[in-house]
């Protein structure tokens, strides 16, 4: 009984820290979603400016570097999302062993 009772308490334990860690995960994507948001105005500035003036080497290059960041933070956002959805089944596993707690 102490033995279930303990292992009951190390699932919920997990559970919780997995919880945390999809929290912290959805935090890191939001940021990156609106750090990726800021650089798209950017885009959008560089892009008005150039169609203005005709573009220089100096904004063309701006354009270029703006269009990369968005590219990588976008790339970073999405192994983000992908990990919390590997946490979220890892979660799911947890649940199913308590359930499993709960029948015996």
């Amino acid at each position: 009984m102490k033995d279930q009772a303990a292992a009951r308490d190390a699932l919920l334990s997990r559970r919780l820290a997995l919880v945390a860690n999809i929290s912290a995960l959805t935090a890191e994507a939001l940021r990156l979603a609106q750090k990726r948001t800021g650089i798209e105005m950017d885009v959008l500035r560089l892009e008005l400016e150039i169609t203005r003036s005709g573009g220089s080497a100096q904004l063309v290059q701006d354009l270029h570097e703006a269009e990369e960041s968005v590219a990588a933070i976008e790339h970073e956002r999405k192994e983000c999302e992908e990990r919390i959805i590997a946490v979220e089944g890892e979660v799911e596993d947890v649940d199913r062993a308590l359930a499993a707690t709960d029948g015996n």
